[in-house]
């Protein structure tokens, strides 16, 4: 789920939906308006799942997509070369996460409770809990 907002009330930290992917916004540039047109804003981010560089340029009126950010707790119940499978701890749903790149992925095992981030319907596991 998002929501539209005006894309000259962002900041540097908070998240976008650039090209359909949930970003973080590390650069940002607004323009004044010029003679013939309206003031510009210029967005770089990274994509939240995917590590990659994205940018949008449009006017600072414009209406962009912010994506909500569900933060929830779940217990790892078994692990695989790529996939985590997880144990919502509120619904007991079971869910499988794509396996974390960075310094979470050391300390991952059954048992585990991480928070896991629902974003756009995709899981990241952002980190472990009481470890």
């Amino acid at each position: 789920m998002s929501k539209p907002v005006d894309a000259g009330s962002l900041k540097i930290g908070s998240n976008i939906v650039i090209d359909g992917e949930p970003c973080k916004i590390v650069e940002m540039d607004k323009s004044k308006p010029g003679k013939h047109g309206s003031a510009k804003v210029r967005i770089v981010g990274i994509s939240l799942f995917g590590e990659t560089k994205k940018s949008l340029v449009c006017p600072v009126d414009a209406k962009v997509e912010v994506p909500l950010v569900e933060k929830k707790s779940g217990q790892v119940v078994s692990i695989s070369d790529k996939d985590v499978q997880l144990m919502d701890l509120e619904n007991y749903e079971m869910l499988y996460a794509p396996m974390p790149e960075d310094e979470i992925r050391t300390k991952l095992s059954p048992g585990v409770e991480v928070e896991y981030w629902l974003i756009l319907g995709k899981i990241k596991i952002v980190r472990t809990k009481g470890a």
